[in-house]
């Protein structure tokens, strides 16, 4: 029968590769709470039209990487390929403008039919925070600076950039797109035909573009600042001397964007090199105009994602799990025995792997296969004087214990 494989893009998480990404995890709970941030589970799939209509019909995500289909009852579903969106939805949908402000985190799986390629997958599971309620500059120092803790806590210290930029408010992106698309369209036939797509729907994608033409035909478009109005170039003046208070350094990064029509101000990028060429790890930005744009009237927001699987492939360290005592039985009438110490040592908080079969010798030999600590060996000569053999695996010494005594001895 021909070998059953796992699906393109997809992989089996076990072994010191899940507790890396539980590491991830945990870290970004651990920093997250911290800020008040509060965990939040949406549905793996929303109706379709939460992505389609929210990202964007000319993004990259919609047109090529989601994963749609119809259900039974004929309604067009969608595997959630990001996060914001849901949770959005599900802050519209639940009615919680009346307590703002309102933060969340999330983690779990995401789907996006792509290449798969180093620390991406079809398949793929983010970490990322939403804060909605907070119009002023204080969410975006918070926010930014919660990211550039989570990073140093997982190792990171000082191998993170922080690349930041601003879209300016409506008025001012309004303003660039005008001059951005003058000037594209002067350049029309040096872009590449999703580029030239794009040109009026969603000019500001082309600046993300990879295409080497559409790179070369923007390095030359105009600076977004420069059509930043004074109250947008207020409001970035502020989110950098935040940054600059909490000594937090950053690289402004003029060609940084977002082309969805929902973000405004803020937009960063945290990026480092330690997964060969300078790459992306976390990225966020400020999206004022989404709420409205589901249906939950005016509240402003921003937040930031990154994949766990790219960061756990940062850690360095391998993680063991905890040491194990192991527990021998030696002989079929201690067998019982073994079984209620085993289980009266994981009600202590140990954690205890009871060997199933083979001598003594074989079960030692297993027990230092799975690094354990202590080996507690019960023989009938123990079992009738009610004690063990405690031996040190490390050191080799051995003594006997009382059982009574034997959670307290290990502790």
């Amino acid at each position: 029968m021909e070998k059953v494989q796992s699906v393109r893009g997809t992989y089996d998480l076990f072994g010191d590769a899940k507790r890396k990404m539980k590491k991830v995890i945990a870290t970004g709970e651990q920093v997250v709470e911290k800020y008040g941030f509060e965990e939040i589970e949406t549905p793996i799939f929303e109706f379709t039209e939460v992505f389609a209509r929210n990202l964007g019909d000319t993004s990259d995500i919609v047109t090529k990487e989601m994963y749609c289909f119809e259900d039974k009852g004929g309604e067009s579903l969608t595997l959630r390929p990001e996060g914001t969106a849901g949770v959005v939805r599900a802050f519209v949908s639940n009615g919680m403008q009346q307590n703002l402000p309102v933060k969340f985190y999330y983690h779990g799986p995401m789907f996006r039919y792509e290449r798969p390629q180093k620390g991406r997958q079809r398949q793929f599971t983010q970490f990322g925070v939403e804060l909605l309620g907070v119009e002023n500059p204080q969410a975006d120092i918070e926010v930014i600076s919660m990211a550039y803790e989570f990073l140093e806590k997982l190792g990171l210290n000082g191998q993170v950039t922080v690349e930041i930029n601003s879209l300016g408010d409506a008025e001012s992106r309004d303003a660039y797109r005008e001059k951005l698309v003058a000037y594209l369209q002067e350049h029309f036939d040096e872009l590449s035909q999703d580029s030239k797509n794009r040109l009026e729907r969603n000019p500001l994608r082309i600046l993300d573009s990879k295409e080497e033409c559409d790179k070369a035909v923007v390095e030359n478009a105009p600076r977004y600042a420069d059509s930043l109005n004074e109250a947008s170039q207020q409001f970035f003046a502020d989110v950098l001397r935040g940054l600059d208070l909490l000594g937090i350094k950053y690289r402004v990064n003029d060609r940084l964007v977002r082309g969805l029509d929902y973000y405004s101000h803020t937009v960063f990028e945290l990026t480092t090199d330690k997964l060969g060429a300078q790459g992306t790890v976390l990225a966020g930005g400020r999206y004022n105009g989404l709420v409205a744009q589901m249906g939950g009237g005016d509240v402003a927001g921003i937040g930031w994602a990154c994949g766990v699987e790219r960061l756990a492939m940062l850690i360095e360290e391998n993680i063991a799990l905890p040491r194990p005592i192991a527990v021998i039985p030696v002989g079929e009438d201690t067998q019982d025995k073994a079984l209620q110490i085993a289980h009266q040592l994981r009600l202590a908080g140990f954690n205890v792997e009871q060997s199933y079969s083979g001598n003594m010798k074989k079960r030692l030999i297993k027990a230092n296969k799975i690094n354990a600590a202590y080996a507690v060996i019960l023989g009938s000569d123990e079992l009738a004087n009610g004690s063990a053999t405690l031996k040190n695996l490390d050191s080799g010494e051995q003594k006997n214990v009382s059982l009574d005594n034997l959670t307290e001895e290990l502790k």
